[in-house]
């Protein structure tokens, strides 16, 4: 089934960057969401633990979403070979957000430039989970720009990462985790217990892939004309502030390239909370480095698509290959031939 794994990866990638997520197309992560809230209202009524409720809620959405995926793309196999990439090609799809985080930052810049304040918060509400309805310009621009750079992680540098190590059933296992976290993985009375598991294998899951960002982004900076050596500077020294072991990792590649301060002092829900600031204020945040920011992101989303293309075909050429090499160095080294040169 991935013998076609880089075909499917760029033939969906493009797709992605062309459509994104119509609204009126079914979309699998909302139905992972109804099932969401359907099992935690039956496991709440089930187990006493909460914790014990959100670990079995993690574990049969996360294997759920990916067997049935798995079965979904054998299914369409079973039709011919252009039935099971065409399938794979469309759950790959379905894992990205590239068009989608293209389109809310372009709402929500064109709202800033319009002068229309009050349409720019309610926009980046559609993207942020602060509280955004007493947030000035420059605040809702910080936060355009901190949303943009988290969803480079979860909205493509990792679905990328999952799809070409395991196919699209893992890139969908992994857009389940990411739903759950985004659903129960709160740090509130609800849902510090229940979505204690959901919260943490998120953390697992965008690890690699927000170290990946931390080399992928500056690199991206650099071709965009932004600061390079800043940006792995920030990494280095503001990566490990954020809360989240992941999110500060764009966040400082952005913060750096661009030479702007992000992070401090934000409202969730009434209530406050005191993030640290990651990067340093040189330049004063402006609507120009939303735009900025989200060419930094697609340049970022080009090179990993390929580069892990890339290194799929340059893996399968060589094992091909050596596979005769092998074969080759066992006949001279397990034959007579090889003693007649052993002086």
């Amino acid at each position: 089934m991935n013998d076609y794994l880089p075909l499917q990866i760029a033939i969906a990638f493009i797709l992605d960057i062309m459509i994104g997520d119509p609204r009126w197309l079914p979309h699998p992560v909302r139905i992972i969401g109804r099932c969401i809230e359907y099992l935690e209202k039956v496991l709440r009524s089930v187990f006493v633990s909460e914790r014990m409720a959100g670990i079995f809620l993690t574990g049969i959405i996360v294997m759920g979403s990916y067997l049935i995926t798995f079965k979904i793309i054998s299914f369409f196999y079973g039709f011919g070979t252009v039935w099971g990439i065409a399938a794979s090609i469309i759950i790959i799809f379905y894992s990205l957000s590239i068009r989608d985080l293209l389109n809310e930052t372009r709402n929500v810049l064109k709202a800033l430039k319009s002068g229309n304040l009050p349409k720019a918060r309610s926009n980046l509400s559609r993207v942020v989970g602060r509280d955004t309805h007493n947030l000035n310009e420059q605040q809702v621009a910080t936060g355009c720009i901190e949303t943009s750079a988290e969803s480079s992680v979860d909205g493509i540098i990792a679905p990328l990462f999952y799809a070409f190590i395991g196919g699209p059933a893992l890139a969908m296992a992994y857009k389940s985790i990411n739903t759950l976290d985004s659903m129960v993985g709160y740090k509130n009375e609800k849902y510090h217990k229940f979505g204690w598991a959901s919260a943490k294998l998120d953390d697992v899951a965008n690890f690699i892939p927000a170290r990946i960002a931390a080399i992928i982004l500056p690199i991206s900076s650099f071709i965009c004309g932004a600061d390079f050596s800043n940006s792995i500077r920030i990494v280095k020294r503001d990566g490990q502030k954020h809360p989240s072991p992941n999110s500060g990792i764009p966040e400082a590649a952005i913060a750096g390239a661009l030479r702007i301060r992000l992070g401090g002092p934000s409202v969730y829900n009434g209530i406050h909370s005191d993030k640290p600031f990651i990067g340093d204020p040189i330049n004063s945040i402006d609507f120009d480095d939303i735009s900025n920011t989200t060419r930094i992101v697609m340049v970022s989303a080009i090179i990993l698509v390929t580069l892990g293309i890339t290194f799929i075909l340059i893996s399968d050429y060589l094992s091909i290959n050596g596979g005769w090499l092998t074969q080759i160095t066992n006949e001279l080294f397990t034959t007579k031939t090889f003693y007649k040169f052993n002086f």
